[in-house]
């Protein structure tokens, strides 16, 4: 089998939006939202998830959507087993952080010779989890602004008007292969772009993620009840600032030097009762990717010697909910 490489290949390497079989590795809220659009505008889309009663239900009944027009019940492709779904054009990745290279292993059998493998994960790091297991050469990566809560089994809220997304190679311009990921995305309402600089693209979205995921899991609040709390704001502009400090030191360049525009930026688009994937995660007693998030500003910082004592804090705090939680797991079993 000849390895596919993005860059020493496009040249006769022809790919196609319209035709192009997605598998989204990873069934929950954000992926469903995206397999939702997907499916809705005719794609060959499929959801792998997890054995339980969520993939049970998107196989018997159907994803049930809640979005601003109204709840609607829409027939998709669900499966637990990789297998089912077969060799994909594109494999759209959206488990957590710390699943990653679990999860690749076991779905290896939906990727081919010339399958791109994107994540749309958030944090810092997953090129190099993915390459590991797959080869670099398969690897995109993206960022999404696109938001989804699971509400239940089967059942999701989805906050994807105006949320943007953007596709890129994980280092150089972009290629054939992102402008027709871009493309599927866009045809399904889910505007995205190409970026020819994903490092930027990515701290961007990891700052969003920095001012609002720790503290949404803290204190258990929504994007609307964040909203007008001034301490909460200035905690969350501190943080921000640290990682602005620590991208620079990185040679990151930003869009932006203002911490507070991050901070508006983050629930641009989406209804008040929207909540973080974080404070979902914690609501499920789940680890969080706190590790990938403020965790990777604390580590890349330390790299390059820039203090980030808000942040340092705030993954002690998250490290200590999640052993809260766990031990509340085990005093139910016991």
């Amino acid at each position: 089998m000849t390895p596919f490489h993005p860059l020493s290949q496009t040249t006769h390497t022809v790919y196609r939006a319209d035709t192009m079989t997605t598998a989204i590795l990873g069934a929950g809220a954000l992926g469903c939202t995206i397999g939702a659009a997907l499916t809705e505008a005719g794609h060959d889309t499929w959801l792998i998830g997890r054995p339980g009663p969520h993939v049970d239900a998107l196989r018997t009944d159907g994803l049930r959507v809640d979005d601003d027009t109204g709840s609607r019940t829409i027939a998709v492709q669900a499966t637990a087993d990789p297998a089912e779904a077969g060799v994909a054009d594109l494999v759209i990745v959206l488990v957590k952080s710390f699943q990653t290279q679990e999860a690749m292993h076991a779905a290896r059998a939906l990727v081919g010779p010339q399958t791109a493998v994107l994540s749309l994960q958030n944090g810092l790091g997953h090129e190099d989890l993915l390459s590991a297991v797959i080869g670099g050469e398969h690897v995109l990566l993206g960022s999404t602004l696109v938001g989804g809560v699971l509400l239940g089994p089967g059942h999701i809220r989805t906050g994807t008007a105006d949320r943007q997304t953007w596709i890129g190679e994980v280092d150089g311009p972009g290629t054939p292969r992102a402008h027709a990921v871009a493309s599927l995305l866009t045809s399904a309402g889910l505007p995205a772009s190409v970026s020819d600089d994903m490092a930027s693209t990515r701290w961007e979205k990891l700052l969003i993620n920095v001012a609002t995921g720790a503290i949404a899991a803290l204190t258990g609040l929504t994007y609307g009840q964040l909203a007008g709390q001034p301490l909460l704001l200035a905690t969350a502009s501190d943080a921000v600032a640290e990682a602005m400090a620590v991208a620079a030191a990185a040679g990151v360049r930003l869009s932006t030097n203002d911490p507070t525009l991050v901070w508006a930026r983050a629930a641009e688009g989406l209804s008040g009762d929207f909540k973080t994937s974080m404070l979902q995660s914690v609501e499920r007693g789940q680890p969080t990717e706190i590790d990938v998030i403020n965790g990777a500003v604390v580590r890349i910082g330390k790299r390059y010697g820039v203090p980030t004592p808000v942040n340092n804090t705030l993954v002690a705090l998250v490290k200590g909910l999640e052993r809260a939680n766990s031990d509340k797991r085990r005093e139910t079993v016991a």
